[in-house]
């Protein structure tokens, strides 16, 4: 039963975060990338302090923990954030997700580095290569021209900054003693005060009047950002970073079929194969050691358990 519900929360955050991509390229019909990340970010503060005072949630307390929540401000908010709205005004949403489905790899990396307590098993890495497999399946770079881009590339670091950061809120975050919400929402509030900091720059140009931008923009803030972090933290503090981080495969399925169906972008057998391959090497990712497996790339040293 709580395998049951894990898998059940990976699939809603992947579907409130793959579906980013597509209210990202609707928004930016009204919108500036820093008018629409600070308007996503206010409204999913918003969302999120009102989770906080109905489940009677403080925000976080203590100088350490607010460092460490501006970091994670910085890197899973307001850059990731702006660098994917400009991705989007020459990148394809569909493809934004299958660039950002790297976030795993960048995760794994990192965790490596850092010795985190999850450690790489066998199938855990036959699962990220499989993923990473049905990833460059599905964006068929061979068959692509003009695609690296500097909205792609733009896209690329959003997606290490989300590795980095997974591991980063992991390590320093989940053990603070405060909610998952409370933790978001703080957050958020952090990520915005960085976007104020930005509008002289990109945010005083006129806003056009489109109601499908706005209603885009809504559920960007609210669903793809207020909800889905809260349901973020929970899953770090219960499934690990890298574990967490396998959400980002999920999300080219999302949002190539969201791309296909409401934008008209192409999508092939092609693309439906690699979906397949993503998401078997998604389910090997989910698979647990048996007792005794050997791990097939040992981390240096004893180092002590990420809290958790």
């Amino acid at each position: 039963m709580g395998e049951t519900r894990t898998l059940l929360r990976l699939g809603a955050l992947a579907l409130m975060w793959g579906s980013s991509f597509l209210w990202i390229k609707l928004a930016l019909a009204a919108f500036t990338p820093v008018q629409l990340v600070l308007g996503r970010l206010v409204l999913g503060a918003a969302v999120l302090l009102l989770l906080c005072l109905l489940s009677r949630h403080r925000l976080p307390s203590g100088r350490r923990t607010w460092v460490h929540l501006a970091v994670a401000a910085l890197f899973h908010n307001a850059l990731p954030f702006v660098l994917f709205a400009v991705g989007e005004q020459t990148v394809d949403s569909g493809v934004t997700g299958v660039l950002n489905s790297t976030t795993p790899l960048w995760a794994l990396a990192v965790a490596l580095l850092w010795r985190t307590e999850k450690r790489l098993t066998g199938a855990r890495a036959a699962g990220l290569v499989l993923g990473l497999a049905g990833t460059v399946l599905i964006f068929a770079p061979w068959q692509s021209s003009g695609l690296l881009s500097w909205g792609a590339l733009g896209i690329l670091a959003a997606a290490a900054s989300y590795g980095f950061v997974m591991v980063y809120e992991g390590r320093y975050l989940s053990g603070t003693g405060a909610s998952p919400v409370a933790l978001a929402a703080a957050q958020m509030i952090t990520a915005s005060g960085f976007l104020l900091l930005a509008v002289p720059v990109g945010g005083l140009s006129p806003i056009h009047t489109d109601t499908g931008a706005f209603v885009a923009l809504a559920m960007l803030g609210v669903f793809s950002t207020g909800v889905a972090f809260a349901l973020n933290y929970r899953l770090l503090a219960t499934e690990g970073a890298v574990a967490t981080s396998t959400v980002g495969y999920l999300l080219p399925v999302v949002s190539v079929l969201l791309g296909a169906v409401f934008l008209g972008e192409t999508i092939d057998v092609r693309v439906i194969i690699g979906m397949a391959v993503v998401l078997a090497g998604v389910a090997l990712t989910r698979l647990r050691p048996r007792a005794g497996e050997v791990v097939t790339v040992p981390l240096p040293g004893d180092a002590p358990a990420a809290p958790r």
